[in-house]
């Protein structure tokens, strides 16, 4: 359970807060009374989330790049935070194939230069690097997989990720070793989510940014691998996960640096095409879907996580159904469609997940 308690006052560093996740969980931190800094490039689209929500007059918010070692560095000795959240990173599929450097040179380096600033700074006790679902080496199984699987990655970006993980365990292993806690003081874990959903995401060749868009502009939805099947999760389900994470690597840094899964239970792992019939029945105004039977880039045909380890050892377990999560990106897209206060509507869906 996230204890609110714990945050008030906590010196929390985040990279990528501009983007969407980065976006949703610094709203969170400030309901929870944290002291935030945020360390990001501009926001990635027009619009997002991170300007409707005016996020940096609730944070320190500082404009720089993950890939300027010195700049970075700087800005967490200056801090010196109790925790950091690595968030930072080129996170699209399609994209990775258009700028293959781009994406390892951010997904790559940026995670080398947020390790390195750390070693060089004092005080800090806890760091989590988001990587994701795509960086295990995928097999297509029908069954979830599990943090002992090995990295692996088809395309630039899911690849790019998985050498991430290999640095975290590096560095872990070298440097910030848990055998070696009483001499460092700092726990490491990298955490893998599933394909997140909620209000407020404007990503490109992203599938529900896409519906949203054709749903706003009254046009078709269209797909582009059907029955290709994600771990689909509202984006709250892994933030409440790395905001747990984070209290027990504080507190007890040796037993919890590890890798981990937050992904949704079994039955939320849907197709694509499932999905969007889905949204075009909740959206109702004559919605609808066509397929685009054109080439592609390779994406994973089938992936699931296995979170039973952080429901055994964390006590986290997912709280909203697919159909909830659906329900929640239609109502928060509602009232940016009739021009509401969309932070009162993040809010409001923090606060009902929270409780």
């Amino acid at each position: 359970m996230i204890d609110k308690y714990f945050w008030r006052g906590k010196k929390v560093f985040i990279t990528g807060h501009t983007g969407f996740k980065g976006s949703w969980l610094c709203l969170w931190l400030y309901l929870l009374k944290a002291d935030i800094t945020g360390f990001a490039l501009k926001p990635p689209t027009n619009p997002n989330l991170f300007g409707l929500c005016k996020i940096d007059k609730l944070t320190t918010s500082i404009t720089s790049d993950v890939r300027d070692y010195k700049s970075l560095a700087k800005a967490i000795k200056a801090v010196r935070p109790d925790i950091i959240i690595h968030m930072a990173a080129q996170s699209l599929v399609r994209e990775s194939y258009k700028n293959p450097v781009d994406t390892y040179s951010i997904n790559v380096m940026g995670t080398v230069n947020l390790f390195e600033a750390v070693r060089n700074t004092d005080g800090v006790k806890a760091v989590i690097n988001v990587t994701t679902d795509k960086c295990y080496e995928n097999r297509e199984w029908f069954w979830g997989y599990r943090e002992n699987e090995p990295m692996g990655g088809y395309d630039p970006y899911s690849n790019s990720k998985a050498c991430s993980e290999l640095i975290t365990s590096a560095y872990r292993n070298s440097f910030f070793n848990p055998k070696n806690y009483n001499s460092h003081g700092v726990g490491i874990a990298s955490v893998r989510s599933g394909n997140v959903i909620g209000g407020g995401d404007w990503s490109a060749d992203r599938l529900m940014p896409d519906c949203v868009r054709a749903l706003l502009d009254k046009k078709r939805i269209v797909l582009r691998n059907p029955n290709a099947v994600r771990p689909w999760q509202h984006v709250l389900e892994p933030l409440s996960g790395y905001l747990l994470l984070a209290q027990k690597l504080y507190n007890n840094g040796p037993k919890y640096s590890e890798g981990w899964n937050f992904g949704p239970d079994e039955g939320d792992a849907k197709p694509v095409e499932w999905i969007v019939k889905k949204i075009c029945e909740k959206w109702g105004q004559n919605a609808s879907y066509k397929i685009d039977k054109g080439e592609h880039p390779h994406e994973a045909h089938y992936l699931k996580l296995d979170c039973s380890k952080a429901k055994e050892k964390l006590g986290w377990y997912p709280r909203w159904n697919l159909e909830k999560a659906i329900d929640s990106v239609i109502e928060w897209t509602q009232a940016y469609q009739e021009n509401k206060d969309v932070i009162k509507a993040c809010l409001k869906q923090i606060e009902e997940y929270s409780t």
